[in-house]
């Protein structure tokens, strides 16, 4: 009898652990469909001359994985390069616009998101790599959209290795764009860890300033762990991060991501595992290289975006370096309501940008000299 009731408790123990995680696995398999939705006319039918789609190409021996959308197919071709982590789902929440312009290839890079494949062998994960990438998806796309040129646009970590890319081949490119420029990242980590333990002290939250006290950056790579542990979390709660209203790494990025139907659920596992497989590969070159040292020259219009409130990437730092790059053409915007990411944050201000200045070759609306 003792037995009877004894096995009654554990298959009652069991499903009270088992159901409510199969039903949250169904929830998370109905929103992961995995396809992109199409663009619709007036009528709700598929917009004629429209791209929507999620390929893969195999770029210099790796499966890589991109979302390709527009309105027309015909505008030009937007090749963007993400930060630490694709960012394309971010576009549930914020919608930029940019497909109304171009068609935006949305890469995710070798190690990341749909590119992401645990069997790679992390010494060809290197910024090296990564240009040359760059440049074999970018004649990937000359050739099948039919056109000479693309436009480059690079955000945050995506800036290190674009930049590269448009110096090496200014011909595959018809502008270069910069949204958070990385210029001397260790110094932009001083820089921040600076102003956010100031910032906690002002406000009396002395539970963080005590954790950044403990954490000084320094002038070595890699950065503390310590410091790595509260960066991120400080950043957003200071309205200093990603955008200005994402207060929570957790809710905001990694909630928002497993609710986006473009990706499969195997898709939503692998970005975050591509997120902890490539991080410290890429961050400690970067953190390691003075971009205003190894680029210093472009050969085609280059176009600095930057929001004066972010902190992941120093504003200061990435107009100190804009003034001294030579270009035929050169303007920096400054976003005075964004953080890390205008054109999620300013997304109107952005697209009035790219059409007056970035296609006419021109810098009528930038920031005065």
């Amino acid at each position: 009898m003792k037995s009877r009731r004894a096995g009654r408790v554990m298959w009652i123990a069991l499903a009270v652990l088992l159901i409510p995680a199969l039903l949250l696995l169904g929830a998370l398999l109905l929103v992961s469909p995995g396809t992109p939705k199409p663009f619709l006319d007036a009528q709700g039918r598929p917009l004629t001359g429209s791209i929507s789609e999620k390929s893969y190409v195999k770029i210099n021996g790796i499966e890589q994985g991109m979302f390709i959308q527009g309105r027309s197919a015909h505008n030009p071709v937007l090749l963007y390069l993400h930060g630490g982590l694709p960012d394309h789902f971010l576009t549930d929440r914020y919608s930029t616009g940019l497909e109304d312009i171009f068609t935006v290839v949305w890469w995710e890079q070798r190690g990341s998101g749909l590119s992401y494949h645990p069997d790679m062998p992390p010494d060809t994960l290197n910024p090296e790599q990564l240009v040359s990438d760059t440049l074999a998806l970018t004649d990937h796309l000359r050739a099948r959209f039919g056109q000479d040129k693309i436009y480059l646009m690079g955000r945050s970590g995506g800036t290190f290795f674009g930049i590269q890319a448009a110096a090496r081949a200014p011909q595959r490119y018809h502008a270069y764009i910069a949204v958070a420029q990385i210029s001397n990242q260790l110094e932009s980590e001083r820089l921040a860890h600076r102003y956010m333990l100031e910032r906690y002290k002002d406000e009396g939250n002395h539970k963080m300033a005590k954790r950044l006290e403990e954490a000084p950056v320094g002038d070595t790579v890699p950065l503390p762990d310590a410091y790595l542990r509260v960066r991120d979390v400080a950043m957003h709660e200071l309205g200093v991060g990603t955008t200005r209203d994402m207060n929570s790494v957790f809710t905001d990025m990694f909630l928002a991501s497993l609710l986006h139907r473009d990706y499969t659920l195997g898709e939503k596992i692998a970005l975050w595992r591509g997120k902890l497989f490539s991080g410290s590969r890429l961050w400690n070159t970067q953190l390691s290289t003075d971009l205003t040292q190894k680029v210093k020259r472009l050969d085609i219009p280059v176009y600095f975006l930057h929001g004066v409130h972010d902190y992941t990437v120093s504003y200061p730092l990435a107009k100190a370096y804009f003034e001294h790059l030579e270009a035929p053409v050169k303007g920096f915007y400054t976003f005075k309501q964004s953080a890390h990411t205008p054109f999620f944050e300013e997304p109107d201000k952005m697209r009035q940008i790219l059409r007056a200045d970035v296609l006419t070759g021109t810098n009528g609306l930038a920031d005065p000299q």
